[in-house]
């Protein structure tokens, strides 16, 4: 649609250029100042579009308050004969009334943007989205790197926005002096790399800075409001802070711990024995998701593979732990246990001296 638009621009452009000079080469100076135009419209709008969109609305807005000033003062007595006996008066104080509110509509939106960039910007994605929020990341969930991983499935049907000031921590982290905070800063910019190359994917940089706003949770629950959206993140704070001021939260976290598989007391599963219990007899092992299983009767089973049922399952803050046991083991325990006191009875009766 927009090649469509570009093209119709670019031919009335020839023919404003032919009807200017009735000849070839206006034609020509038409259509390359059309392509020209294209060309700029190309380049800038991609990288200035808030601040072209600033400046639109604000030499709109000074039109209009201009227009209504002239009428108004053409109102004040004598002002409209002193006007209509000097003609080139009203011209200049037309063309200077309209520069000068132009101008202070322009510099007092500009220095207030980020309160009208939430009207400008977003009126097209609102519209777009038709009722799917977008989803506003923080720096925690793009480090953590199960992001990239979620895009790539195609499992997102709404915009995923990365504010500015997002962007600049992961520059500072990335900047650091400090050797942790460099590494997690760089691999969460090759994260935010990777995600922008998904082409399924709306991934959009707004540029959002809201300097009177202090800490970036607080920026990202204010930028949640005016767009109405959701906050993807797995920073248990910023969780609580957004759910209590009504705003919807994707936590990471919680959505691995919905993905686990689910057991079911009775239910066999095969479990590699990784290292012994805190209690007696106890081995722990793992499953493919990270699932912590304890099995009883298992200590001796360290390093080999066995097949377990399921008892019961325990859903904590920190994940979900499964318990289970082995029937066959722990038969053979018991018997073992049992038989090692009759062996020693019997030996101590035959060793018994003699009365």
């Amino acid at each position: 649609m927009f090649y469509v638009l570009r093209g119709i621009f670019v031919v009335i452009s020839g023919i404003i250029g032919w009807q200017i000079g009735q000849s070839y080469l206006w034609l020509g100076l038409g259509l390359l100042l059309g392509f020209l135009f294209i060309l700029i419209e190309f380049v800038f709008t991609k990288r200035y579009i808030g601040t072209i969109s600033v400046v639109m609305f604000g030499l709109i807005f000074g039109f209009i308050i201009s227009s209504l000033f002239i009428r108004a003062l053409f109102y004040i007595p004598g002002m409209g004969r002193l006007v209509e006996t000097a003609k080139d008066l009203k011209e200049w104080l037309e063309f200077s009334v309209t520069f000068l509110f132009s101008f202070i509509a322009i510099i007092a939106i500009l220095r207030t943007k980020d309160d009208f960039k939430f009207v400008i910007p977003f009126i097209e994605l609102s519209r777009e989205a038709k009722g799917v929020k977008p989803i506003i990341v923080d720096t925690s969930v793009i480090i953590d790197g199960r992001l990239a991983s979620l895009t790539d499935i195609n499992i997102f049907n709404a915009p995923l926005i990365v504010p500015r000031f997002v962007l600049q921590e992961l520059q500072g982290l990335a900047d650091s002096s400090d050797r942790q905070k460099r590494i997690r800063g760089r691999h969460g910019l090759d994260i935010l790399n990777r995600i922008q190359k998904t082409t399924t994917l709306d991934v959009q940089i707004q540029e959002v800075e809201l300097p009177h706003i202090q800490g970036a949770d607080n920026k990202l629950v204010e930028l949640a409001k005016h767009l109405n959206g959701r906050i993807m993140t797995n920073d248990f704070n910023l969780n609580k802070v957004a759910q209590l001021q009504g705003i919807d939260v994707v936590n990471i976290n919680d959505l691995a711990n919905a993905l686990k598989q689910v057991f079911l007391p009775g239910e066999e599963v095969e479990i590699r024995i990784i290292r012994p219990g805190e209690e007696p007899y106890q081995g722990i092992g793992y499953l493919n998701d990270g699932t912590m299983v304890v099995v009883e009767n298992a200590s001796n089973r360290i390093g080999q593979k066995v097949m377990v049922t399921v008892t019961s399952v325990l859903q904590t803050s920190a994940g979900k732990m499964v318990f289970a046991s082995t029937e066959k083991e722990r038969d053979k325990d018991y018997s073992a246990r049992d038989s090692v006191p009759q062996r020693d009875s019997v030996k101590g009766i035959r060793d018994s001296p003699r009365r």
